[in-house]
């Protein structure tokens, strides 16, 4: 049974109509990602369609999906009031938008038109990043959670700017006279983006989500993991950024190094976490299971990979082949996880708590539907595992297209339950509360 931990303060959470709207358009574009890399892989689409299920999947789904649960969470986790309602709603519409736009472009060729969307989701980005920044800005002091979220700000803010530039230069060529290449500048947006943005969010909310939910805490080896980990992974993400931006193979090989060594110590904080668990197995903790066993496969294969090539093409995400393991099999699974609590805690305080001791209320693991959760585990975990294997050691096409054809339909039963949990338990949530969010702002300049 899920319970509300003591040591948030719910009180100081935004409108749930904020972080819900921005789940939904994430799991929108995820729906669009899977099912695009669905069609890539039986051959139906070609070219720069890559680039469109990638920013898909990556900024349309997980990055979304961290703009709404960062609005949300950062002020229940830091005791502090959101900067600007307002600011939040509009970073949504911007970040849609610029991205669903972007997305086409790549589909359709429509190259010209990149400059616009792109500037569309940097307004967005730079949004989120700037009110989020505001509100940590309060704090007095910071814990680990808190200065990763600091970090993953700073990297976000560098990594749409460069974005940006490089939807600039597929119509205007701008970097031929600064030393650097449009595939130079790709690689360092990828790296920031990645493992600068994504992972450093994931990490910092997994030091407080795997200890909250396993009711465990950081001891003996795990606290020298992370104090590694605070230090090398932010400058291993740099030195790696840059040394890939000049084309430096010893500074990226550093960098990877840094990068991966850190990232196996997660690996094992968090198989510890869990392996020390004694609450009961919950869906969230079950897909934190696959991630820490993912990650731990994807920085065995790449820590050698980097070392050996750190600047080749097809090491962008780590070790050849091992891209859909790292983005599907460790992100993929924290975030699914993730929001398996995040969408009914928000639904539950808001509609139940204050009717708690009073009347019968369900719980947390109430509101959705176990068996579903079970079935789209099952077809998650199977999808991933036949494109994982297929990317490693090249099985047939028919065997990457059959695992996503999974993934896609695992996808929509995860959509649909937690669906499920907004519209029985809180139906006016998506529409309702608006005006109210608007109209509380805090005048927010």
């Amino acid at each position: 049974m899920s319970a509300i931990p003591a040591e948030v303060d719910t009180a100081r959470q935004p409108p749930m109509t904020i972080p819900l709207r921005h789940f939904v358009v994430a799991l929108g574009f995820l729906a669009a990602a899977v099912g695009l890399r669905v069609a890539l892989a039986a051959g139906v689409v070609a070219g720069t369609a890559r680039l469109a299920h990638v920013h898909l999947l990556l900024a349309g789904w997980v990055c979304v999906t961290i703009m709404g649960a960062m609005t949300q969470f950062v002020p229940v986790w830091s005791g502090v009031d959101l900067h600007s309602r307002r600011l939040a709603t509009a970073q949504l519409w911007a970040v849609g938008v610029g991205l669903a736009g972007l997305a086409a472009c790549f589909l359709l060729g429509a190259f010209a038109w990149l400059p616009v969307f792109g500037a569309a989701a940097l307004l967005g980005f730079w949004t989120f990043a700037y009110n989020v920044a505001r509100t940590l800005s309060r704090l007095d002091d910071y814990d680990v959670t808190e200065r990763h979220f600091g970090l993953a700000l700073g990297f976000l803010a560098v990594a749409t700017a460069l974005g940006f530039l490089l939807a600039v230069d597929f119509t205007r060529p701008l970097f031929a006279g600064v030393g650097a290449t449009h595939a130079s500048v790709r690689a360092a947006h990828v790296t920031l983006a990645v493992f600068g943005v994504v992972v450093t969010t994931v990490v910092g909310a997994l030091y407080q989500l795997a200890t909250m939910f396993t009711q465990t805490k950081l001891r003996g080896v795990d606290v020298l993991l992370r104090r590694f980990e605070e230090v090398g992974y932010p400058l291993g993400v740099v030195a790696l950024a840059g040394g890939r931006l000049v084309s430096d193979p010893t500074l990226a090989r550093v960098g990877g190094a840094l990068v991966t060594l850190s990232l196996l110590g997660v690996a094992a904080i968090l198989a510890r976490r869990l392996v020390e668990s004694s609450v009961d197995w919950t869906p969230m903790l079950a897909r934190y299971a696959v991630a820490a066993v993912a990650l731990a496969g994807w920085g065995v294969l790449t820590l050698p990979a980097w070392l050996a090539a750190p600047l080749a093409g097809d090491r962008l995400f780590g070790a050849p082949g091992a891209g859909s393991l790292f983005r599907l099999g460790f992100v993929g699974f924290v975030v699914l996880g993730t929001l398996y609590h995040v969408v009914p805690f928000i639904v539950w305080v808001h509609r139940y708590s204050d009717r708690l001791g009073l009347e019968p209320v369900p719980m947390l693991d109430d509101l959705y539907s176990a068996r579903l959760a079970r079935l789209d585990l099952g077809l998650v975990v199977s999808g991933v595992a036949a494109v994982v294997a297929s990317d490693l050691v090249g099985l047939s096409t028919a065997v990457e297209t059959a695992g996503w054809a999974l993934v896609l339909v695992g996808v929509a039963a995860f959509a649909a339950n937690l669906l499920r949990v907004v519209w029985v338990h809180s139906p006016q949530s998506l529409v309702g509360g608006a005006t109210a969010s608007v109209d509380a702002d805090d005048g927010a300049d």
